[in-house]
């Protein structure tokens, strides 16, 4: 029987006694938004009838890093809407143009930039917002930031339109933001939250808004303005076709001498539909969906590590309403469903009420196999289906309660995933935060054999680090028909404008899974609290100065002690849009477990201190110039051998905007860990990026990602790596985006590889691919 060990929701909703209330205030601001006849030419000029009767805005308040002080330029705001759009023009004033900061540059990539945009929350009811903004180049980028999590992604991408135009007095910027883009009530009459947003990029980088914003308050979008009118507004008939062709002719063969090359050459046609069933009820669909990835991820280091990697969703399908599905722990992870042959997903928003629905199958099964000390990745040669709902409803501003469900599901495999959670907020301060989740599990009788350290992976008693047939994943995945177990999270925050503190429990059991999200780690417990004091000097060149620290202790579920450690740390932002933080860390935590036929931890292993110091900072000394980097020096402990060693980490970056439409992106990684009998590793990762951005809708990039490693093999006790080995995977892409479904690519990668066996680099793999889509909008 699964015990119940949450906080009850009961006491949550008797807390909550206010009537439901919007979140925007029109005494922060309000405007009226008239519906006019006819639409405008989005051209970057404001020459037609329309804009003479539009509504006027001033961006008139800098709320960072001044505090709601007199913004230091003149920005004006026009809006009107028709029944199918909203339409905005900025008339950005600069009193020295020649040093507004903008670049051609990809979608979403334009932070930094001088940029001007709006925040519309159309429900008004401090839950999500759209965030759209647009550089003096015409680049876009949008957003969705949630508050239930507390996060902002600009992973979403909706198709509207704009225009730049850089005048003698600074920058105008043109807008049309179709409906059939957001969710909205139904109704004759709208009431909006909305924010009207300069970034006004020089010495500092200035935010700046059409009103003020308390710092006291940790909610910013229950501080949004109100925005009436909008009457009559409809999404018209909100349906996107979107046919796609893949065409790929992938070659591979093994990395040995004289090996013959595997070559494939595959066609996928897909289609995809979107179709806005009521402006806050959206349906999609896909047959055969191109779940292609085009542009490689950024490099990581994975080395001295137990962990599996996590890297993010960057696929349309998945991504459009993700938010809908997100709770406060991460069980809703869609890049666990690799290829399907179908999806589909509903989302609605209805009054106080949200709802999510997803459907897809797999041709494969991937899930993650997690445990309390390291974690790796499973694979079922088998097509799975997966279905995810969710249900939520808010109670005005202080009270949000909700729950999930997702389920994956193959031959003699299955995890379903229940979750209940709260979010409350009594006061602009403070924030509790409860989830509860359970999980029922079934493995095939057979999985544990695809982490066995040996042919016959039969546990050895007392076998030591060299001659352990078994380790953890294999324990974790030696299951005999299903089993169950929960997980539970509580957590306090307090924020304001000077101070804030967590207070945090979580509890996963050793049995909990969930496999379509990304957990990976059960069989613990942990405890964190820390407080932090934050001032904003008004003279000098720190505008922003942070002084925080925390403790947490970790144990298994047998009450084990995994982990304990304490930080303290500084943070500061200044001139030259500089940030940097430091920080030293002190902890105790287990290595490796002697005994591979063994969960347990006390007896089986041996706890280590460890002290280290970090730092990271990026400062943009001028428009073309962007630096960064990120150093570790200090004790860590050596995985392979069960020992403590010191680390450096030294991983330096640069953006050059080497033209207003030449970029170079270069990173590096160096890490190397030393041990009392020499240099166990040295290891170096280098991610080079150039592009050219022919115009706002071509480009040409030019990738590289070389990973490096050297090991002395005679300092392994229990293995025989490689002592050299070298990777170098290599990407050129031709794209035209009209916008960011109607796009073509073509395209070349390559992957390479050497190590001890063969000791320069040979290629393994090599793919020529294209991609046409095109967003049919009916």
């Amino acid at each position: 029987m699964i015990k119940v060990r949450f906080l009850p929701l009961a006491l949550l909703v008797s807390a909550y006694c206010s009537s439901y209330a919007f979140a925007g205030e029109t005494s922060q601001f309000s405007i009226q938004i008239p519906t006019i006849e006819g639409a405008v030419d989005i051209d970057g000029d404001f020459n037609e009838s329309q804009w003479q009767q539009a509504a006027i805005a001033t961006i008139d308040f800098e709320t960072n890093p001044g505090e709601n002080i007199a913004a230091p330029v003149q920005t004006q705001v026009k809006i009107f809407a028709t029944q199918s759009s909203l339409f905005l023009s900025y008339t950005a004033n600069d009193p020295d143009p020649q040093q507004i900061r903008a670049n051609l540059s990809d979608r979403d990539s334009v932070w930094g930039d001088d940029l001007v945009g709006i925040k519309l929350d159309t429900f008004n009811d401090a839950r999500l917002a759209y965030q759209f903004f647009v550089n003096a180049y015409g680049v876009q980028m949008d957003s969705i930031e949630n508050e239930l999590t507390g996060s902002e992604s600009d992973a979403w991408d909706g198709i509207w339109y704009s225009a730049a135009k850089q005048t003698e007095s600074g920058y105008q910027v043109e807008i049309e933001l179709p409906l059939r883009v957001l969710n909205f009530d139904p109704k004759d009459r709208q009431t909006w939250g909305i924010e009207f947003i300069r970034f006004y990029p020089r010495n500092e980088e200035h935010r700046l808004s059409s009103h003020q914003i308390d710092r006291n308050n940790n909610c910013q979008l229950c501080q949004l303005g109100v925005a009436t009118g909008l009457e009559n507004i409809q999404q018209g008939n909100d349906l996107q076709i979107t046919p796609s062709l893949v065409l790929n002719r992938n070659g591979q063969r093994p990395h040995n001498a004289n090996s013959e090359w595997d070559n494939d050459n595959n066609i996928e046609p897909s289609l995809d539909v979107r179709w806005g069933i009521t402006p806050n009820t959206l349906l999609s669909a896909t047959i055969n969906p191109d779940f292609s990835q085009v542009e490689a991820d950024a490099g990581q280091l994975d080395i001295n590590s137990t962990f599996a990697l996590f890297y993010p969703e960057k696929r349309a399908f998945f991504l459009d309403n993700k938010d809908y599905f997100d709770t406060h722990l991460n069980l809703l992870h869609t890049r666990n469903i690799g290829a399907p042959d179908y999806g589909l997903k509903l989302t609605s928003k209805v009054g106080d009420h949200t709802f999510a629905t997803l459907i897809t199958d797999d041709t494969h099964t991937n899930f993650l196999v997690p445990g309390n000390l390291s974690s790796d990745l499973a694979n079922i040669d088998k097509k799975s289906h997966n279905f995810a709902g969710r249900y939520r409803l808010d109670l005005g501003k202080p009270l949000s309660i909700g729950a999930l469900v997702t389920a994956k599901k193959s031959d003699d495999y299955h995890n379903y995933v229940t979750s209940v959670d709260a979010k409350y907020q009594p006061t602009d301060s403070d924030t509790f935060i409860a989830q509860y989740v359970v999980s029922d599990t079934q493995y095939p009788t057979d999985l544990f054999k695809e982490f066995c350290n040996s042919d016959d992976c039969l546990p050895k008693q007392n076998c030591n680090l060299n001659d352990c047939g078994v380790n953890e994943r294999v324990l974790r995945t030696q299951k005999l028909g299903s089993f169950s177990d929960d997980m539970y999270l509580l957590s306090y925050q307090y924020e304001s404008r000077n101070w804030d503190a967590l207070a945090q429990y979580i509890s996963i059991g050793e049995d909990f899974r969930a496999d379509l999200g990304f957990v990976d780690q059960v069989d613990f417990n942990k405890f964190v609290t820390g407080a932090g004091y934050t001032w904003y000097p008004t003279s000098g060149f720190f505008n922003e100065v942070r002084l925080s620290g925390d403790w947490d202790i970790s144990h298994n579920q047998a009450g084990d002690k995994l982990e304990q450690e304490a930080e303290a740390r500084v943070q500061v932002n200044g001139q030259w849009q500089s940030y940097a933080t430091f920080g030293v860390v002190t902890r105790d935590r287990v290595g490796r477990r002697h005994n591979g036929a063994s969960l347990a931890i006390d007896g089986n292993t041996q706890m280590f201190s460890e002290t280290m110091g970090w730092f990271y900072g990026n400062i943009k000394p001028t428009r073309t110039l962007f630096l960064e980097v990120d150093v570790n020096y200090g004790d860590d402990i050596d995985f392979a051998n069960d020992q403590l060693g010191t680390r450096v980490k030294f991983n330096p970056g640069v953006n050059w905007k080497i033209t207003d439409s030449i970029e170079m992106d270069l990173s590096h990684v160096y890490r190397t860990l030393d041990v009392d009998e020499g240099r166990l590793f040295t290891a170096n990762l280098s991610d080079l990026r150039l592009s050219w951005y022919i115009d706002i809708h071509n480009f040409i990039r030019v990738s590289s990602v070389y990973t490096d490693i050297e090991r002395d093999t005679s300092l392994y006790k229990y293995s025989t790596p490689n002592a050299q080995y070298q990777q170098l995977g290599n990407e050129v892409l031709y794209g035209y985006k009209l916008n960011p479904q109607s796009v073509f690519y073509l395209g070349y990668s390559d992957g390479l590889k050497a190590d001890d066996a063969i000791d320069s680099l040979m290629k393994t793999e090599e793919t020529y691919f294209m991609k046409l889509s095109y967003a049919w909008l009916l």
